[in-house]
């Protein structure tokens, strides 16, 4: 009785797959066993073949070829390996038998990568501690940590960053730690508390606890698909497989070959990636960087006007990194613009959104050149009180929040309020707009933003919109 339950289970964890994805999974399965051709997928039965920890840590280095650098950190093949351990097949308690048996490879890759969040929550707490039982708050930020740098550590072994490289972008270590902590912000307990600090770290969470974490926070899935996909290779090339991943880091153009290492780390790229609209988390375009262009405000204006939604990012001289998502094209003009979609963002020392909150619309607003009006680029709050701003006299700004700010209820982002900027970057975010890539001279109007505030003040149209200095289009997809 006991074998016809197992293999019905096993069946219909096996169903889920398409034809051409369970051959890939026993492919994979063989490879690891040592063994070729396989019986189970032509009688559909599991065989007798097993995979043990040292098979899955020495397929790391078959992979890789002539490199001894492995896909995946050994302390994540580890934790697969538990995961895969805990699966009971029999009735008995799991963890006695060293060998994974291809029933427990096939479930742990039915519930991690098509399951839902209770069906990977019994597999995910073993990943987190072999032993049963609540896990403690550390236990789970060194498994999430671990996630996270198996992540950008097998992406960049795959060459999967899509432009983005780690030779280009700031050490990934902080921006681990700080994606970990973000994520872990959102553990709940059963009341509802959110416990924070050292105080989180010696919590005990439950299984059920976890399980709404997995449920609510996508990051934690998406993370596990791209590890288990990527780093045993398996169900990664197939149609239809990627969806989940596949807009995670955006494509990066306009820092190849540049000698600029961006203020961005890849945790912060996937992280404020995503919480932009869809249809502009394909792409990234670097438009301006204070470090290739000079530190000017006249050059920033020209750099980035008419250029679509953008993302800023700036760094103070003590060293605070933080920003914010503009939604519509920059302009010069004396009045706010964008829309609620706009939001601010930390990324050192803390990496966390701040979205609008509907006590005001001053999204966005960039002014140069102006007696009356203030002169500078600012997001949220108002005038003299914005949650961000750079003045027009380029290398000031200040972020002011008593407590917070009004528009998207941030706090104050830079170490003090009045800050001295250290470095800026404006990244185009998704396609750009069709007069941005026209061919032709540049408008005197971007090199002058003070007519063109001029000109927007008297109501007259610009005659020369379009006429714009292409952008150059660099070819580093890959």
């Amino acid at each position: 009785k006991m074998g016809n339950a197992e293999s019905n289970a096993y069946r219909n964890h096996l169903s889920r797959f398409l034809p051409e994805e369970q051959s890939d999974i026993d492919r994979v399965f063989d490879t690891l066993s040592g063994s070729s051709g396989s019986v189970g997928a032509k009688n559909g039965k599991a065989t007798k073949k097993t995979v043990t920890l040292a098979a899955l840590q020495a397929r790391q280095f078959i992979i890789a070829d002539a490199y001894v650098q492995e896909p995946l950190p050994q302390q994540m093949t580890v934790r697969l390996y538990n995961g895969m351990k805990s699966i009971d097949l029999t009735g008995k308690p799991s963890g006695l038998s060293e060998q994974i048996a291809k029933e427990q490879f096939v479930i742990f890759m039915s519930n991690l990568l098509k399951g839902n969040a209770d069906e990977k929550v019994t597999i995910i707490m073993r990943m987190i501690s072999k032993t049963e039982g609540p896990v403690k708050g550390k236990q789970i930020q060194e498994f999430t940590e671990d996630l996270i740098m198996s992540v950008v550590h097998v992406l960049s072994y795959r060459k999967e960053l899509r432009g983005w490289n780690l030779e280009n972008t700031r050490d990934s270590a902080s921006g681990v730690k700080a994606l970990a902590s973000q994520l872990l912000s959102e553990l709940k307990l059963a009341d509802g508390t959110k416990p924070a600090g050292p105080q989180l770290l010696e919590t005990n969470f439950d299984q059920s606890v976890i399980e709404d974490w997995v449920y609510r926070i996508p990051q934690i899935s998406v993370f596990l698909s791209v590890v288990i996909r990527q780093g045993l290779h398996v169900l990664h090339s197939l149609p239809d497989q990627t969806k989940d991943i596949l807009n995670l880091v955006p494509r990066c153009k306009g820092i190849k070959g540049r000698g600029l290492v961006s203020l961005f780390d890849i945790p912060s790229v996937i992280y404020i990636n995503s919480h932009l609209p869809a249809e502009l988390q394909h792409k990234w375009q670097l438009l301006f960087s204070s470090r290739l262009h000079g530190e000017s405000f006249s050059q920033l204006c020209g750099h980035i006007v008419n250029k679509g939604p953008c993302i800023v990012i700036l760094k103070d001289l003590d060293g605070y990194i933080f920003g914010g998502f503009a939604s519509h094209s920059w302009e010069v003009k004396p009045q706010f613009q964008g829309d609620n979609r706009c939001f601010l963002f930390s990324v050192f020392p803390s990496l966390t959104v701040y979205t609008y909150t509907g006590y005001n619309d001053h999204y966005m607003y960039l002014n140069h050149g102006q007696q009356t009006m203030p002169n500078g680029l600012g997001m949220g709050g108002q005038h003299g009180y914005f949650g961000l701003w750079i003045d027009s006299d380029y290398g000031k700004g200040h972020s002011k929040a008593k407590p917070r700010c009004t528009t998207y209820n941030s706090p104050q982002l830079s170490a003090k309020e009045d800050f001295t900027l250290d470095a800026m970057e404006v990244w185009a975010v998704g396609d750009l707009p069709e007069s941005a890539g026209t061919k032709g001279k540049k408008s005197i109007l971007d090199v002058d933003p003070e007519a063109q505030a001029l000109l927007e003040m008297a109501g007259k149209s610009r005659q020369s919109e379009g006429l714009r200095e292409p952008i150059e289009e660099d070819d580093d997809d890959d």
